[in-house]
C-alpha cells in the first residue's frame, strides 16, 4: 500500500519509495492551461449540436419555412418545408410524429384554427391541405374549376403563400405570390373556404403578389397587402371590398407585413419603402405613420398583446434594426440595433418581452420596456424563417433555412428553446 505526507497545507506527498519510475515531457506534450481553456470549461456543458435549444426536430430534409404551435397544446408543433412535406410533433417526443404529406412543391405555411382541432398548410402548389389535430387527412382545398376545358387551358399559377384561419369557425383564407385563378391576367387573388360549408369565396382586385393577410379578431372583415402599393379591406361574410387604400400618404412600395389591433379597429402595414403605416380599418384611412423607421425594407411586424403594458408594436428589418413603438405617440421606444437582418418575430404571450429571429441564425430577446437584450439563443446556423411561442409560454420554437439557402440542398430544422423566464 502506498504510503503519503499530508502536509498543513493541504498538498500530498509522495514517499521516494513510492515511485516506480520517472518519464520527462516536452512542453508540447504538457495541455494548454490558457485562458481560452478557462472559458471552455465554463462551458462544457453547451451541447453544439443542440447550441441553447433543448430540443432539435430533424425530420424535413431541407429547410422549415413555416411552423405554428398549437394554441391548446403546449407540445403540439407543425411545420412545413421546402420538401414539400408537413409534419406534427412534440416537443420532447421523438417517437410521435405524423406526415402532412400531399403537397407536390415546397410548403410556405401552417396554422392552426383558433380551437387547435385543425391544422392547415399551404404550398406553392396552389393547394392548401386540412389536417386534424392528431394528423388525420381531412380535405384539400382548391380553387373551384370552371370546367374541364379552362383547367386545362389556363390552370392556376404560382401559389400560396400564406394561410390564417377564422378567429371563432373553420374558415381558412390564403393568400397567393404571383398567382391568378384561371386565366384571369393581372388580377391575383385571395381564397375562403368553409370547411364546413364546402362553399369557396374569391377576393378579388389586386394587381399584384398578395403578400400578407389576415381576419380582423372580431372576425367579421379581412385585410391584404399587395405588392401592388395597396392594403384591401373585405367584408369576410360576403368577400366583398369594402376599402381601397393606396396612394398619398400610404406606401410607395409593395406591402410586407401587416398586423391587425386586438379591438379590430386599425391595421399596421410595412413596406418595401420601410415605412410603417397605421389604417383606421373602419374607415379605410391613413391615420398615422411610424417614424423614424426603418432605411431598408420591413421585413415583420407584431402587436404587443399585454393589457399591462403600454399599447407598442415592433418592427424588424433589412437595415439590421428591431424597432419598439410606442403607439400613442406613434414613435420608437427602442431601437435595437442587430449584426444581421430581422426576418421575423414574435411577442412572447403577454409579456414585455419580444424575440427576433435573424438571418445569422441567432434569435434574440429584447425587454419591450427598457430596449435591452436580455438573451440570445444560438443553434441554427442559417437565416431564421418562422418563430412562434408555445401556448403555455415555456418553449420558443424556430425554424431555420437550409444549409446553402437552397430549399432542396440540405436540412433545415426545428429548434426549440425555453423561455419559462421570460413570461
Amino acid at each position: 500500500m502506498m504510503d503519503c505526507e499530508i502536509a498543513e497545507d493541504g498538498e500530498v506527498y509522495i514517499e521516494d519509495a513510492d515511485i516506480i519510475a520517472e518519464t520527462t515531457l516536452d512542453d508540447e506534450d504538457l495541455p494548454d492551461c490558457s485562458d481560452e481553456d478557462d472559458e471552455y470549461d465554463e462551458q462544457a456543458d453547451f451541447d453544439e449540436d443542440l447550441g441553447d435549444s433543448i430540443y432539435k426536430f430533424t425530420g424535413h430534409t431541407s429547410g422549415v419555412f413555416a411552423l405554428a404551435c398549437s394554441p391548446t397544446n403546449p407540445l403540439l408543433v407543425a411545420t412545413g418545408g421546402g420538401d414539400d412535406r408537413g409534419f406534427l410533433w412534440k416537443i420532447g417526443q421523438g417517437d410521435w410524429g405524423a406526415e402532412l404529406g400531399g403537397h407536390k412543391d415546397t410548403v410556405t405555411s401552417i396554422a392552426f384554427s383558433s380551437d387547435g382541432q385543425f391544422v392547415a398548410s399551404g404550398g406553392f402548389d396552389s393547394v392548401v391541405n386540412v389536417w386534424d389535430a392528431s394528423g388525420n387527412f381531412k380535405c384539400k382545398l382548391e380553387v373551384p374549376v370552371p370546367d374541364e376545358k379552362m383547367k386545362k387551358k389556363a390552370p392556376p399559377t404560382g401559389g400560396f403563400e400564406w394561410v390564417s384561419w377564422h378567429p371563432t369557425d373553420h374558415v381558412v383564407l390564403a393568400g397567393s405570390n404571383d398567382f391568378s385563378f384561371f386565366g384571369k391576367t393581372n388580377d391575383f387573388s385571395a381564397g375562403m373556404w368553409g370547411l364546413n360549408t364546402g362553399a369557396f369565396t374569391e377576393l378579388s382586385g389586386h394587381r399584384g403578389s398578395i403578400t400578407c393577410g389576415d381576419f380582423t379578431p372580431d372576425g367579421k372583415t379581412i385585410c391584404t397587402g399587395s405588392s401592388d402599393l395597396t392594403l384591401r379591406i373585405w367584408s369576410s361574410e360576403t368577400g366583398d371590398p369594402i376599402y381601397v387604400v393606396g396612394g398619398h400618404p400610404y406606401h410607395n412600395k409593395g406591402l410586407t407585413c401587416l398586423a391587425i389591433t386586438s379591438d379590430s379597429r386599425c391595421a399596421l402595414t410595412g413596406s418595401e419603402d420601410g415605412s410603417v403605416k397605421i389604417v383606421n380599418i373602419k374607415t379605410g384611412k391613413v391615420v398615422g405613420t411610424l417614424s423614424p423607421g426603418h432605411s431598408k425594407k420591413v421585413k415583420c411586424i407584431g402587436l404587443s398583446r399585454s393589457p399591462s403594458f403600454f399599447p407598442c408594436a415592433a418592427t424588424g428589418g433589412e437595415d439590421e434594426k428591431l424597432v419598439i413603438w410606442d403607439l400613442e405617440r406613434s414613435s420608437p421606444r427602442s431601437i435595437c440595433n442587430l449584426e444581421s437582418e430581422v426576418t421575423c418575430l414574435t411577442w412572447i404571450g403577454t409579456s414585455k418581452y419580444v424575440a427576433a429571429g435573424c438571418a445569422d441564425g441567432d434569435i434574440v430577446i429584447w425587454d419591450g420596456l427598457s430596449g435591452d437584450n436580455v438573451k440570445t439563443f444560438r443553434g441554427h446556423s442559417e437565416c431564421i424563417e418562422s418563430l412562434s411561442v408555445s401556448c403555455n409560454q415555456d418553449f420558443l420554437v424556430s425554424g431555420s433555412a437550409s444549409a446553402s439557402g437552397d430549399a432542396t440542398d440540405s436540412h433545415g430544422t426545428a429548434r426549440v428553446f425555453e423561455i419559462a423566464g421570460f413570461r
